[in-house]
């Protein structure tokens, strides 16, 4: 990398997807029945909570990806 860039893993490509990714994950943990907490702080949220939250949006925005790669409609 050049010097003085850095890049952070949790840096969107494309900003305008954060909302996007915020109300997947609400939807997401209403499927699974797990409460995220009202203020927001999810650090007292049982890591096993929050790994099934982010592995059910993954699995979702992959298979977005595929139905749009494939020519179908996403949902």
């Amino acid at each position: 990398m050049a010097s003085g860039q850095s890049r952070s893993s949790n840096t969107l490509v494309v900003p305008q997807a954060n909302a996007a990714l915020d109300q997947l994950k609400y939807e997401v943990a209403q499927e699974l029945g797990i409460q995220i907490p009202q203020d927001g702080y999810m650090g007292y949220m049982a890591t096993r909570d929050a790994g099934a939250i982010g592995g059910h949006i993954t699995r979702r925005l992959v298979q977005i990806a595929e139905q749009q790669l494939s020519g179908g409609t996403a949902r």
